[in-house]
């Protein structure tokens, strides 16, 4: 019977314990999962402004983070890809529910282009902006709505392919 007593000691403290690793691990995916819900209240840094001369391909996919002329935050994707002419891109924007069209000119480190809704949305804006392109090319500047006095300020970050 004493040895039948040592191994119950020995099975409560087993038990014991693997409920304390049951509840940290529930824990711990309860943070992050909460964690992944928010969104980030700043967006990660920018890299330096690109060279006028040295500046990387903007061909690519972004990730969007931006807030309008009102302090509202908002998402989404950015589509660069070439245009018919040398140093011209065409631009397309899915940000909330809305997809915008533009096309661009690079000069320098300085994109410069102008937007609009594509038919058929609910709301047709248009507009013009300007990004600046860093060393890691990602892209930041302003971008209005035409009858807006004041523009939205946003930054686009690479996809990793």
């Amino acid at each position: 019977m004493e040895n039948h007593g040592q191994w119950s000691v020995v099975n409560r403290q087993i038990r014991g314990t693997l409920k304390r690793i049951t509840f940290f691990t529930l824990l711990m995916a309860l943070a992050l999962t909460l964690t992944a819900c928010f969104p980030r209240r700043t967006p990660a840094p920018l890299g330096a402004d690109a060279p006028a001369d040295n500046v990387p391909s903007i061909i690519n996919e972004y990730a969007l983070n931006a807030e309008d002329a009102t302090g509202e935050r908002y998402g989404g994707s950015l589509f660069i890809t070439a245009g018919s002419q040398s140093n011209e891109y065409n631009l397309q924007w899915l940000v909330s529910g809305d997809i915008q069209e533009g096309v661009g000119t690079l000069e320098g480190n300085q994109l410069t282009f102008t937007w609009q809704s594509i038919e058929g949305t609910d709301q047709f804006l248009s507009g013009n902006g300007v990004y600046t392109v860093t060393v890691n090319g990602e892209l930041y500047g302003e971008r209005f709505i035409d009858g807006v006095a004041e523009p939205g300020q946003e930054a686009a970050y690479p996809n990793p392919k």
